[in-house]
């Protein structure tokens, strides 16, 4: 899997260079191998990221901004979702790539595995109880017949003969 990272050489925005460098920078920290893609000097890229970026995540302009990141084809987000994925230790997932061993986002994904396994090992105990519940209630039903019409004469007796 490749990530690519829109970014523009020449923005005359310190913001946007800014944000550029805050996402190469971590990428590069994080040792995940990305390909930068200019979309100032070269049309290519620059259509290919305003054709490939969803809709719903375009400005209200209808141009998106560098830099821009795809996990191959499918689209990852801007750098405000990245930012927001950095913060919440969740920028592996936001790229769509395994997180390592090790790291805080891995340590989560084990957790919420394990956290699987136990609620599933728990649902499974209620319903064996459930089953033995049951298997025991069929039990008492089929051994005590009598004990039901004993009840239900006795009703009768009660209501003066109806029931």
């Amino acid at each position: 899997m490749v990530i690519k990272v829109f970014l523009a050489s020449s923005s005359g925005s310190t913001a946007i260079k800014k944000k550029q460098q805050d996402v190469v920078a971590f990428l590069e920290a994080l040792k995940v191998d990305y390909t930068p893609l200019d979309i100032a000097c070269n049309e290519d890229n620059r259509m290919w990221m305003r054709q490939n970026v969803p809709e719903d995540k375009k400005p209200a302009n209808g141009i998106p901004l560098p830099p821009q990141i795809f996990n191959e084809e499918s689209y990852c987000g801007d750098y405000d979702t990245f930012f927001n994925a950095k913060e919440d230790n969740l920028v592996y997932t936001f790229l769509g790539l395994p997180p390592p061993p090790g790291s805080k986002e891995g340590q989560a994904e084990e957790e919420e595995e394990q956290e699987e396994e136990d609620l599933q090992s728990e649902e499974e105990e209620e319903l064996r109880q459930l089953e033995e519940q049951d298997e025991q209630g069929r039990a008492v039903v089929s051994g005590g017949g009598r004990g039901r019409r004993r009840r239900r004469r006795r009703v009768g007796r009660n209501t003066g003969g109806r029931g």
